[in-house]
């Protein structure tokens, strides 16, 4: 955090033709968190509700000039990172990290597949995870959230149950993360249990499950609103607790786009979806709104 009075965080991410995850996901919900959203695009994929059809990479100096352009004028409180396509991208970012950006928080979703399936890190970078992601980005990160999957790429091993969780968690701390969120959305049971692993102990937090199709994007989303929450100055358990509220309500109202698995309603607290404005929702919506008090944060 800085003195500056508009939270910023910079989002690295790829671009979602869909609109649903990746970077526009991203800034949409920075945005309905009342915080400055700047970017950095690491590659442009062609997708939709029903898969990934076509990925292509942007050259990694290219990605790390968009960082240092935002960092050297606007500047960050916060950096987060999603999908980075190959190890050449991951490289150039941790450097532009180290450098540049010493005194961000830094929010890393270790995306490597799609809510489809689809594989969104080249074979090269997932097959040697301990070059490139393990020693190069996780002791950079303030908080790391890795879904079932990712736990099991990045840890070997395979979380089946909250302490599964935990112990996947405790190991990502070991390999230099200082916290880490560990959705358990991948867990077979009638509620969604994630735990928060971190220095002060382990967080469980549990909520109904939501049975839709319509969670293209969640992970980027949870992480976006972590992101927003702790650039507003919140402590990490609390944006936590907050970020997964918000996506909670935002599978609940999602607009039910596409014909698989469709985007989450990323307008929440601005009117989406209601016909008004910001100026024009009635005083009862807003009471009605459990997301009105984070303007406040």
């Amino acid at each position: 955090m800085t003195d500056n009075p508009t939270p910023r965080v910079l989002i690295i991410a790829g671009s979602d033709s869909s609109g649903g995850a990746g970077i526009q996901a991203d800034i949409k919900t920075c945005a309905a968190f009342g915080v400055y959203s700047a970017t950095a695009i690491t590659a442009i994929t062609a997708q939709n509700t029903l898969g990934v059809q076509r990925v292509e990479a942007l050259p990694a100096d290219l990605v790390a000039d968009q960082m240092r352009s935002v960092l050297r004028d606007i500047g960050a409180d916060v950096i987060k990172i999603g999908m980075l396509a190959n190890g050449e991208i991951i490289r150039a970012v941790a450097d532009v990290i180290i450098n540049d950006a010493e005194d961000c928080t830094v929010v890393l979703d270790p995306v490597m597949v799609a809510t489809s399936g689809d594989r969104l890190l080249e074979d090269a970078a997932i097959d040697c995870p301990k070059e490139i992601m393990k020693e190069l980005l996780l002791p950079l990160a303030d908080v790391v959230t890795p879904n079932i999957d990712e736990a099991e790429i990045l840890t070997g091993m395979r979380p089946d149950d909250v302490d599964g969780l935990i112990q996947a968690g405790e190991r990502l701390l070991e390999m230099g993360a200082y916290a880490a969120l560990m959705k358990g959305g991948h867990l077979e049971s009638k509620s969604i249990t994630d735990v928060l692993v971190a220095p002060d102990g382990n967080h469980i937090m549990s909520a109904p499950r939501i049975y839709s199709r319509h969670t293209h994007g969640t992970g980027c989303t949870l992480a976006s609103a972590v992101a927003a929450l702790l650039a507003q100055g919140a402590p990490l358990e609390i944006a936590v607790r907050e970020a997964r509220e918000f996506v909670f309500e935002a599978i609940r109202t999602a607009p039910k786009l596409g014909k698989g698995n469709g985007p989450l309603n990323h307008g929440l607290g601005n009117g989406l979806g209601t016909g008004l404005g910001q100026d024009e929702k009635p005083a009862e919506q807003d009471a009605n709104n459990p997301f009105a008090a984070l303007k406040d944060l």
